[in-house]
């Protein structure tokens, strides 16, 4: 089901839902395997966050921005100020067109413990352990959940929006 420009606030609180609840999933991976010294390719588990990245979007000919198709034109009144023509383009925030929450690990290295008695240490006693930090994990815990909440309120807003308009 395509939404139409009328619900763009929905399309956008939407999609910023659906990356807050990945970047939960990951945070919620990342605590659970803090203390995993071997996966199964035999290294110490690596943390992993979402890196969100959104394609080039570019304004189609009479889109609803009140902006025509081609090129811009910028008049200037002094000049010495430069005047350019510019490729009209939204900048990435601005559409949830081709945004896309990419799972990156993290290749930093983890800790050597000195843990002669575990199964995994070294000769030397030694165990690469996770490169999780508990306190940056949680703390991006409380980011995504602020930011989810946020974007739940402006879908309850524009929501409430929309059913507004429908009763007038």
């Amino acid at each position: 089901m395509k939404i139409s420009d009328n619900f763009f606030g929905i399309k956008i609180s939407a999609a910023g839902l659906g990356l807050q609840r990945k970047r939960m999933n990951l945070i919620s991976e990342n605590i659970a395997n803090s203390n995993t010294t071997k996966t199964q390719d035999g290294t110490p588990y690596q943390r992993k966050f979402l890196a969100v990245k959104q394609d080039k979007v570019t304004l189609e000919k009479n889109a609803n921005t009140g902006l025509q198709g081609g090129m811009l034109r910028m008049n200037t009144t002094n000049p010495d100020h430069i005047a350019s023509a510019v490729q009209q383009e939204f900048p990435p925030e601005t559409s949830p067109e081709g945004l896309k929450g990419d799972v990156v690990k993290d290749m930093k290295e983890g800790e050597m413990v000195y843990m002669p008695e575990h199964p995994d240490a070294d000769p030397e006693g030694y165990v690469h352990m996770p490169n999780v930090n508990i306190v940056t994990e949680m703390v991006d815990m409380i980011a995504a959940t602020r930011s989810y909440e946020s974007n739940l309120t402006a879908l309850n807003s524009s929501k409430q929006m929309a059913k507004d308009t429908l009763e007038i």
